[in-house]
């Protein structure tokens, strides 16, 4: 099979703004040839195209004529305009017809899918079958008994599946080490410390309301010790009673870093290593340290409470479920509140504890029935308070460079005019600016309120404000760690460099410590260096991080937030201002050993009306992972779902997959065409996150290094797959191999170790839902398409990744400026988007094909595709959506969804459709039926379809550079569907 681009020219040059995809609908109106919004001319207009069309091509026939790509010599004005406008649709039309790709296929592979065809489809006589969309029978072949154990144990709900009983000896042995502690010089030295907090104050009282009701919330301050205490003083308290082995407390964090790092916490007070059989233990999705059966605490994330809901709806074997920092208000932790609420319903001897901070703890009291609650003081010295006023008046600073676009503007291209909620704070703030600005007078000097008000224009950090106030500090107040808090890594990027650029910071007095969640904190509770003013800079997800030290907090007052566009079904994330929650935590890191100061980087009259908390974020991302989760809980928890709404056999199955759908869906497809490895590779790293780093100073050299690890695939997925690889091959070799390999290629080899350890647990539930034979992702037997260790099956893999990702699919064509020679890429829903700098396409400026599938879009300060890979017609045509053969204008061609659009022989389109028609059913069965491909056996109908599409892939296409050249490259959408573009950037084409 081939792919040409047929048609050289014929784009031509456009005149004045003609060629523009107009919002109003006039490209349309043009295309379907309406004359349309010009007025008393617009027929004379429309004649005077068609005239100058029919004579010669547009060279001088009728109505006037003129010179090619020229209108006729009587229009004038806008008139002409208008004809530019039509005559440019046209063009672009025409120019679309040309460039499609040519989808064919040699006499010999015809004749043998024409074979195949006719054998297969005798086995099963009648009606054509309709393509498989998914909608599988909901019949009991598939179904799941609702009581029925699963046949293997998950090593993520290994804690889960142990038997609780009542064991008299244990409890004497329980009670008699506990009473052995006391005894031991550093549980002593660790009991004097915890006396010291506020939670042990309120120890008695906690037990007593914990015993004597279902449901307790608990809200603290920051520092009070609750999240350590509370599980031990419920232990404690069973153990004392001589109950201990009927206690099993589990107590959920947001974080795997906080899970991990308050279990050591405790462990370290009690004396004893984490895990090991000992009182308390951690489990994050593949890594644990498991305490002992019963008699036991055990600090998890949130997703592993929903993992265990699927194996045992119930929490059978849970004495108290601990709920920690839900003040949040994160996806799972709302969800999962959902279903405790109805758990107690059908379990009496069940204790929830909610632990918040203390804004909005009466919500959650309310919503458990107003049950009771108990509030412990936290544990700090008075922090002064500064808003941005003070902190002008105090360094006298004055701001130089500022956006001199109006703000709506500003507002616009950053993506803040989304929320309704977020515009009529904003109109409250502007309406009450005058008299705020009225009630600075008299207390600030006017260079501080004309510095507020320039600064009140601009809605980005002044960075300029931080380093100034930085040196003020050191200058005028006592020695302590200076903690910054600012909202992304690039906003921490561009402070490091104004730090370095300064002699003053570059002494032996400062250490600079840059702290997110790309980075790996040991430990949650720990103090700094003796350096004179430790400088932290961190990105506001580590909430659960103390640091003794930290006498003074910067706060930068912005947060980023992702929001889910339900118009255009696009993610955001943006710099919001914190909320009333975010402040009183970032002030409650300072004073944690003395008195601190805590500097706000917001006016007074900002602060007035900041949100007491961030808005929940179930109400702002997509819900597609959630209902998959939660039908597949609900089904057999509470039989709450009807027959309409029970799962699918694809739905099933993903919702068991510990992935979102459509990484789950891309896992399915990689066991079910035989390259398992490489996608398991891929599905890792989209579950969880890539395994490159970017260090301060050498992002150029990364971007240089991920570009050749990519191998000229056009694929950010394979540039993965590449770099795992070469990884593997390195550690075969050892650690030394190792260390180097990651520190040339800018790899984290804990990212990659996370990577194998998620293929495996991948490989795991494939072998155990039935899709393949063994739990080793390198097994042959399930990469018997993959290809060797020194070439991966590219074509296969990236065809697979359309059948995971689809419809995520995004259109390439050239750009012809020059002052931005890179590709153009539209999808159908946003119009024209960008590929994000970090992507190995962002550079490219030649693909072999014009099509994109991509994983993660979003809208920032433009909408960015942050991961994407260069993919076949043929991919798209076997793995996208819906084919249908239609002809536009006598040319054949053959669609995709009906905008992906391919030109083709009638009879090729014809076999193409059925054959995908046959995979469709195979796929089907094999999903209603797991069951691995017998590979060996060239004669059965599995095996053959299969291989036949492989091979049309990975042998026949042959790439012809489809964005070289002129080419409008993109297809134009059927009669009666028009695709729009905003295509500001074309008036630099010239």
């Amino acid at each position: 099979m081939s792919y040409g681009y047929g048609g050289g020219g014929g784009g031509g040059r456009r005149g004045r703004r003609g060629g523009r995809g107009f919002r109003d609908g006039s490209r349309e109106r043009w295309d379907r040839g309406g004359g349309g919004g010009g007025g008393g001319g617009s027929r004379g207009h429309s004649s005077d195209f068609d005239q100058h069309e029919e004579g010669g091509g547009g060279g001088g026939g009728g109505g006037g004529g003129g010179p090619r790509d020229r209108p006729p010599p009587h229009l004038k004005g806008r008139e002409i305009g208008l004809w530019y406008a039509r005559y440019g649709a046209v063009r672009r039309k025409q120019a679309d017809r040309r460039s499609r790709a040519v989808v064919q296929m040699d006499e010999a592979r015809e004749q043998h899918i024409t074979k195949l065809l006719n054998s297969v489809q005798s086995d099963h006589p009648g009606p054509a079958r309709d393509g498989w969309d998914g909608r599988a029978s909901t019949s009991g072949s598939w179904r799941t008994p609702e009581k029925e154990k699963p046949r293997w144990k998950d090593k993520d709900v290994e804690f889960l599946f142990q038997e609780v009983v009542r064991d008299s000896s244990l409890d004497d042995r329980l009670k008699r080490d506990l009473q052995s502690k006391k005894s031991d010089p550093k549980y002593k030295e660790m009991l004097k410390f915890r006396e010291k907090l506020p939670s042990y104050g309120k120890r008695e009282e906690l037990v007593k309301l914990i015993n004597s009701n279902r449901v307790l919330v608990v809200s603290g301050e920051t520092g009070c010790g609750k999240t350590t205490q509370v599980t031990q003083f419920i232990l404690d308290d069973y153990i004392n009673r001589g109950m201990g082995s009927l206690c099993r407390v589990v107590c959920t964090q947001p974080r795997r870093i906080s899970a991990i790092s308050v279990a050591e916490r405790v462990a370290a007070e009690r004396a004893e290593s984490v895990g090991n059989g000992n009182s308390c233990g951690y489990q994050i999705r593949l890594q644990s340290r498991l305490p002992r059966r019963q008699g036991s605490v055990l600090y998890c994330t949130t997703g592993i409470i929903l993992q265990w809901l699927r194996s045992d709806p119930l929490l059978s074997s849970i004495s108290h479920l601990v709920l920690d920092e839900i003040h949040e208000r994160n996806l799972q932790s709302d969800v999962l509140l959902v279903i405790v609420k109805d758990l107690l319903n059908l379990r009496d001897d069940l204790k929830i504890i909610l632990m918040s901070a203390t804004l909005n703890a009466e919500k959650f009291s309310r919503y458990f029935d107003n049950c009771p609650m108990i509030h412990i003081p936290g544990l700090t010295f008075p922090v002064e308070e500064f808003l941005l006023e003070d902190i002008l008046e105090m360094t006298r600073y004055h701001p130089q460079n500022q956006d001199r676009r109006p703000t709506w503007k500003r507002g616009f291209w950053q993506g803040r005019n989304s929320r309704p909620e977020k515009e009529e704070k904003e109109a409250e703030y502007k309406e009450s600016w005058p008299s705020y600005a009225r009630t600075l007078q008299g207390r600030y000097s006017d260079n501080t309120i004309e510095a507020v008000e320039m600064l009140d224009n601009d809605d980005k950090i002044d960075l300029e404000l931080i380093v100034s106030l930085i040196r003020h500090i050191v200058l005028n107040d006592e020695e302590g760690a200076i903690l910054v808090f600012l909202p992304g890594w690039d906003n921490i990027s561009n402070l490091n460099d104004l730090l370095t650029a300064q002699q003053m910071f570059r002494s032996d007095c400062f250490e600079v410590f840059f702290l997110s969640d790309l980075v790996f904190i040991p430990a949650l509770f720990f103090s700094l260096p003796p350096s004179l003013f430790p400088l932290l800079c961190l990105s506001p997800f580590p909430h659960s991080i103390t640091i003794d030290d930290v006498v003074y907090v910067i706060d930068g007052g912005k947060i980023k937030e992702t929001n889910f566009d339900t118009n255009n079904n696009i993610s955001t994330m943006t710099a919001e201002w914190v909320s009333l929650a975010n402040a009183k935590q970032r002030k409650g890191r300072a004073g944690r050993v003395c008195p601190g100061k805590c500097y706000h980087l917001y006016n007074g009259l900002r602060a007035s009306l900041l949100d007491a908390y961030q808005l929940p974020e179930i109400m702002r991302t997509p819900l597609e992972e959630l209902c998959l989760v939660a039908a597949r809980i609900l089904d057999g928890f509470i039989n709450a779902l009807d027959r309409a709404e029970n799962l699918t056999a694809l739905g099933f199955h993903l919702a068991r997959l510990p992935v979102e759908p459509h990484i789950g869906k891309l896992i399915l497809f990689g066991a079910l065409l035989g390259c398992l490895d490489p996608i398991l590779t891929i599905a890792a790293s989209l579950s969880f996150k890539d395994p490159f780093f970017i260090p301060l100073g050498k992002e150029k050299m990364a971007d240089m290094r991920r570009r050749i690890l990519s191998r000229n695939s056009k694929s950010d997925h394979l540039t993965i797959v590449n770099a795992f690889q070469g990884w593997e091959e390195a550690k075969q070799h050892g650690s030394r191999y190792e260390r180097e390999y990651c520190w040339d290629n800018f790899l984290s080899a804990n990212t990659l170790q996370m990577l194998h350890n998620m293929k495996g647990q991948f490989a795991e539930h494939l072998m155990h839902a039935g899709f393949v034979s063994s739990k080793d992702p390198k097994d042959p037997k399930s990469n018997v398409n993959s290809g060797n260790n020194i070439m991966y099956n590219e074509k296969l893999i990236k065809a697979v990744i359309v059948a995971g990702l689809y419809p995520k699919v995004a259109m390439i064509r050239p750009s012809h400026s020059k002052k931005r020679p890179g590709p153009k890429v539209y999808t159908q829903a946003d119009g024209k988007v960008c590929i994000h700098p970090k992507s190995v396409n962002a550079e490219e400026t030649e693909f072999n094909y014009t099509w994109l599938i991509y994983h993660l879009k979003m809208r920032t300060s433009s909408i960015f595709l942050y991961d994407c890979t260069e993919v076949s017609p043929f991919s798209l045509l076997f793995f996208g959506g819906d084919i249908t053969i239609q002809k536009d204008d006598g040319q054949e061609t053959v669609a995709v969804d009906q905008w992906i659009v391919f030109r083709s022989p009638a009879r090729i389109a014809h076999l193409v459709k059925s054959l995908k028609k046959e995979l469709d059913s195979l796929l089907e069965e094999k999903i209603r039926k797991p069951a691995p491909v017998d590979w060996q056996n060239r004669q059965s109908k599995d095996c053959a379809v299969i291989t036949a599409i492989i091979d049309l892939i990975t042998t026949q296409e042959k790439p012809t550079g489809g964005t070289k050249g002129y080419g409008r490259t993109w297809a134009s959408a059927p009669r009666g569907q028009h695709i729009h573009f905003n295509d500001d950037d074309d008036d630099d084409d010239d």
